[in-house]
């Protein structure tokens, strides 16, 4: 865009300019000689519109208001540093082109005054000046100056800063405007995260109502339960209920994966071992005079993977140990499908692992499913666990294994059963360094007493 330079001429006597005479504002503008009047020359594409001109000489002042409007800019003029602050406080520009030297304060105070004021967006800072030494320059860029302009003004190169001022504030607002589109998109995933945390705490809750008791003193055997999922939800269950006038049944379940889909299967499996409906409880079955029964833990642990396979068309699976204890006897069968080895922690402070692995349920139709048998001695424990315990971590990345579990327990074998729950999950946090803990957490922990029938 090519602007045609104008000479100035004075001829209102009414209103003479007394700053500088004709020829010296002719040179101002970069003229020598009078030219015809050029038409108004209309800016695009350029974001500037508004320019607030600063300059104590009236004269410098009209010389640079009459170049810029016939540019097509919306040009303001503001005679000391003091005004220009109050206009910039009620009305917004593009771009402010200040002289340097002024008396009171100058161009250098009025800029780093106005990088002070809370503005909405960013304007452009030209000094004009004719310090041409590096350390003014530096002095004017740390104020908050982006570009300076020599004196006396050359018309066309006031024209290029202005553009290129242009340039940048047209990144600048196409900035805001991504920074507004991403802050709009990041509140719309907040709110939404906020509704599925929500959903998820309910989730939570709900998953926590399974484990209606997880306490029951049955006289001659007490039960406690621990359900501690790493997130909101978590794909362990356990359970235990009455299965007959002197049989405990118990479980410990660990579905694969975690969150949501786990926690629905759990739910789902938690409806099989129905505690108040023997009508619903896959491990009962009614015998030839009407009374319920047990079905052998493997049997239990065959209908489940048909169920798993067949009717539900899951597609995850899912480890478990489920067993009876005999109330009168101590013996305990039990079923081992894919799920860690049970632990017998005696009244001696001894420990023992007990099991042979299995197969996980719901993994091949054909899978076969075995029983164990053992004795709880007085005041034994029998402990059905999780994974998430042999497998937990140290910072080496080493796993504790049984043989940790082990020395925990042995540490604590004197506490009460759900003081030991709590020593633990205590020394698993001890054990990892203090990291969140990668599984979920579930143990059945049986005490037998047939001292107390």
């Amino acid at each position: 865009m090519t602007v045609k330079r104008q000479a100035l001429t004075i001829s209102d006597k009414a209103n003479p300019i007394r700053d500088i005479s004709v020829s010296a504002a002719n040179a101002y503008l970069g003229c020598d000689e009078p030219t015809p009047a050029a038409p108004p020359v209309q800016v695009v594409e350029n974001p500037v519109r508004r320019i607030l001109v600063v300059d104590d000489s009236r004269a410098q002042r009209r010389i640079l208001t009459s170049s810029l409007t016939r540019q097509g800019y919306d040009v303001t003029e503001a005679g000391t540093g003091d005004e220009a602050l109050d206009i910039l406080g009620r009305e917004h520009f593009d771009l402010i082109l200040s002289d340097w030297m002024m008396p009171g304060m100058d161009g250098l105070e009025l800029c780093a005054a106005f990088r002070q004021l809370p503005l909405a967006g960013y304007v452009y800072f030209i000094l004009l000046t004719s310090k041409t030494d590096k350390g003014a320059v530096a002095q004017g860029l740390d104020v908050g100056a982006d570009d300076f302009l020599a004196k006396p003004v050359n018309p066309d190169e006031l024209r290029a800063r202005i553009n290129a001022g242009g340039r940048i504030l047209s990144m600048e607002r196409e900035l805001q405007d991504k920074n507004r589109l991403v802050t709009s998109t990041l509140d719309e995933i907040q709110a939404l995260y906020d509704s599925l945390d929500r959903d998820l705490v309910e989730a939570r809750k709900m998953q926590q109502s399974l484990v209606r008791e997880k306490y029951r003193d049955f006289g001659a055997a007490e039960v406690s339960l621990m359900l501690k999922p790493c997130g909101h939800v978590g794909g362990d269950l356990v359970g235990f209920f009455e299965a007959g006038p002197d049989t405990l049944a118990f479980y410990s379940i660990d579905v694969s994966g975690h969150g949501i889909a786990s926690a629905l299967l759990t739910a789902r499996l938690a409806s099989y071992f129905s505690d108040g409906s023997p009508t619903h409880n896959i491990a009962l079955e009614r015998g030839p005079s009407g009374d319920y029964r047990c079905r052998p833990p493997e049997i239990v642990a065959d209908e489940l993977n048909k169920l798993l396979l067949n009717d539900l068309r899951s597609e995850h699976y899912f480890t478990m140990l489920f067993g009876y204890l005999d109330l009168t006897t101590g013996a305990v069968e039990m079923s081992q499908c894919g799920h860690p080895n049970a632990v017998r922690l005696s009244t001696q402070n001894r420990v023992r692992f007990f099991g042979e692995g299995g197969m996980p349920i719901g993994l091949i139709t054909d899978a076969q499913f075995d029983r164990q048998q053992l004795s709880l001695l007085p005041g034994e424990r029998l402990i059905f666990y999780s994974d998430g315990f042999t497998e937990c971590t140290d910072n080496s990345g080493a796993m504790l294994d049984e043989a940790g579990l082990a020395n925990i327990l042995r540490k604590n074998s004197a506490l009460t059963n759900e003081a030991l729950f709590d020593a633990l999950v205590w020394d698993l946090d001890a054990f990892s360094g203090g990291q969140d803990l990668g599984d979920d957490l579930s143990c059945v922990m049986v005490t037998y007493r047939p001292d107390r029938r």
